[in-house]
């Protein structure tokens, strides 16, 4: 039978069976000798030849021992179920012990050299105390120390992937059911405003039921990537509000829309981010019989920030805050926590209420799109004014 060098090591053994633990300790010790003495050739020549190695190999292998007890079994046991004076009292007998254990190593390696213990180390046998108070124990504190904060580290770093993790992964279980639902109010508003236009105004029931399946395409299809085009965005937006301009229910609000926004075809936004707060003007918008009712729009872009200016009429006394915080159906919570993740310091957003209106202020600072083969022309926006 032939073994392989790939069947006796197979690929990854160095790290999955930790052994870069051991060139670490040998290193780690070696560095705060080297920090003792002063002089890092005189520290290897120390390790390697001459029976100074048994003091070393002491050290290391009980300050590792005490290390490893502490990091996998009294942090898990205790330290991370919150029974701290318990985990203080184990350490500090683990630290002990361990420093107990190291001093033997000087009278080991005086045993086995060709000098005497007091030639050796300047002392006599009868000094234990002297090398545990002076030597073994204030290493082995600083050592467990150490591993500990590299272990509490390590803990935090991971904790915070997994925590960026589920994030994110809330974040676009959040994004597709918002994709997924179509608010049925808004859905058979549309498709009966629809079907009376069709023998009013056909012309314009064929426009309206194109840009109904533009929106539905949009959300079933086109805004599947983490950052789509601006233009689709804006295109969905703009179809979205000429759908809401058919039903009934909003002949009476004066709808004006503002758009200064060129040259959108290097820049990319996050899907939906716009939606919730366009979709809250037209839910909230006042109804009044007597009175102005309103939605006022106004989109620009500069360089690369994007700004929404988004204002509607209130009557007064509609409930203000517990509105506030469900917007386009996510939450506000969950929208400005969508903004922070998104756009993390790359955004503004600002919701006030007085008694006559709901203000949104929003900024975007955008980023560039990544060079792809575009399958066909995009539509530009340009300067349009709807009143």
């Amino acid at each position: 039978m032939i073994l392989t060098t790939r069947a006796i090591f197979p690929p990854g053994w160095f790290f999955r069976y930790k052994l870069y633990h051991l060139p670490f300790w040998f290193v780690y010790h070696y560095l705060m000798w080297t920090l003792t003495i002063g002089d890092p050739v005189k520290v290897v020549n120390t390790i390697f030849f001459s029976t100074y190695a048994i003091k070393y190999c002491f050290y290391v292998i009980f300050q590792a021992v005490g290390v490893y007890f502490n990091l996998y079994f009294l942090i898990p046991r205790y330290l991370e179920k919150g029974r701290y004076a318990v985990y203080l009292t184990w350490f500090f007998v683990t630290t002990f012990c361990a420093a107990v254990l190291i001093v033997p190593g000087y009278y080991v390696s005086a045993y086995f050299s060709d000098q005497s213990f007091q030639q050796m180390y300047g002392k006599d046998t009868g000094e234990y105390m002297f090398f545990f108070k002076i030597n073994a124990l204030p290493s082995t504190v600083a050592t467990m120390t150490f591993g500990m904060c590299i272990k509490l580290a390590k803990n935090w770093l991971q904790s915070r992937q997994r925590e960026q993790a589920l994030e994110k992964e809330k974040l676009e279980t959040e994004l597709k059911f918002l994709r997924s639902q179509f608010n049925p109010h808004f859905l058979f508003n549309t498709i009966n405003s629809i079907f009376v236009l069709i023998h009013k105004n056909p012309m314009m029931a064929s426009e309206s039921l194109a840009k109904f399946s533009e929106i539905l395409r949009y959300q079933l299809y086109e805004c599947n990537e983490h950052c789509i085009p601006l233009s689709q965005e804006l295109n969905y937006l703009e179809n979205f509000i000429e759908l809401q301009r058919l039903r009934q229910d909003h002949d009476c609000v004066d709808l004006t829309l503002t758009y200064d926004v060129a040259h959108t075809g290097h820049l990319a936004i996050a899907p939906f981010v716009l939606m919730p707060f366009v979709e809250n003007a037209f839910k909230h918008v006042s109804r009044r019989r007597e009175g102005d009712n309103w939605i006022r729009l106004n989109l620009s872009l500069v360089g690369e920030h994007l700004q929404l200016q988004l204002s509607n009429s209130a009557c007064s006394g509609q409930a203000g805050s517990a509105e506030l915080i469900h917007y386009g159906g996510i939450g506000l919570k969950n929208v400005q926590r969508r903004l922070d993740l998104l756009y993390p310091e790359e955004h503004f957003l600002s919701i006030t209420q007085d008694d006559a209106a709901f203000h949104v202020a929003l900024r975007l600072r955008l980023r560039e799109r990544p060079v792809v083969a575009a399958a066909g022309a995009e539509r530009e926006h340009g300067l349009t004014l709807i009143s």
